[in-house]
């Protein structure tokens, strides 16, 4: 019996095409909710610029929140788990990008900046994401004296892999082809799910997790029903165990009809 849903928020509950939740999937997550489903969000998102789950969040719809690519997990006001970046990979990861001037994204426990920006930025998180322009800091002022959570370096898939042999201790994550988010090590969307069900007093065979995006594969393999939308990349819907419509074709709704999780 599935007591959790796990939902991805950009392409999967909110589409890119009209950035609102479908009302066929608001009408399907609060019939689940009646029933006594915990909904959770799992998003390579902070939480400080989740700004697209309002008429979720105003019907009460949601329980909890894996935020960062499994980074930062609260339920309310409670942070249920937090692992930010070691110094010296936060350091390298800056010095990356301030030597070629790509723009990074750092993500603090509340806060949020973006160093050398660039029109690409501009477009994607203001223009595509809806996202307000974030404050513009120098790379000290972006990292000293915080602990960051998450960084997003807007690298190419090349660069990544540059990248990545000076931050061992690190997770890279990639739900979208112009940038990348890095985390702590072991900090995934399946970690943000344990630390879920572990809190809640759930079993991992009772949960269903929806995605569209790389960052969503460990969430989609982990889960007890991994469900692939059907405008995800083939690498996620390869691992998924079942591929619903896409998010403009009523596929939370279908989907949770397959399963017999709602009747209608």
């Amino acid at each position: 019996m599935i007591k959790a849903l796990f939902f991805d928020i950009d392409g999967t509950l909110v589409s890119f095409n009209t950035h609102e939740i479908p009302v066929s999937t608001i009408e399907a997550l609060t019939a689940a909710k009646a029933q006594g489903i915990h909904i959770f969000i799992s998003t390579g998102r902070p939480g400080i610029i989740i700004n697209n789950l309002a008429l979720l969040q105003e019907r009460n719809l949601i329980d909890g929140y894996i935020t960062m690519n499994g980074g930062y997990c609260f339920v309310g006001k409670e942070v249920i788990y937090k692992s930010a970046i070691l110094s010296r990979d936060v350091q390298a990861i800056m010095q990356y990008c301030t030597d070629r001037d790509i723009p990074c994204i750092a993500v603090g426990e509340h806060d949020i900046c973006v160093c050398q920006p660039n029109q690409l930025v501009t477009q994607i998180f203001h223009d595509f994401l809806k996202v307000d322009a974030l404050p513009v800091k120098t790379p000290e002022e972006a990292i000293k004296g915080k602990e960051i959570f998450q960084m997003t370096p807007f690298i190419t898939a090349e660069e990544e892999q540059e990248l990545l042999p000076s931050i061992p201790n690190c997770e890279i994550g990639r739900w979208y082809p112009a940038f990348a988010d890095i985390t702590a090590k072991g900090n995934t969307k399946q970690k943000g799910m344990d630390e879920i069900i572990r809190h809640f007093n759930i079993r991992l065979e009772e949960t269903m997790a929806f995605g569209d995006g790389g960052n969503d594969i460990s969430m989609l393999r982990h889960a007890g029903i991994g469900i692939a939308m059907d405008n995800a990349n083939e690498e996620v819907k390869a691992v998924a165990d079942y591929i619903t419509t896409s998010v403009d074709d009523n596929g939370i709704a279908n989907a949770l009809r397959h399963f017999k999780i709602i009747d209608k």
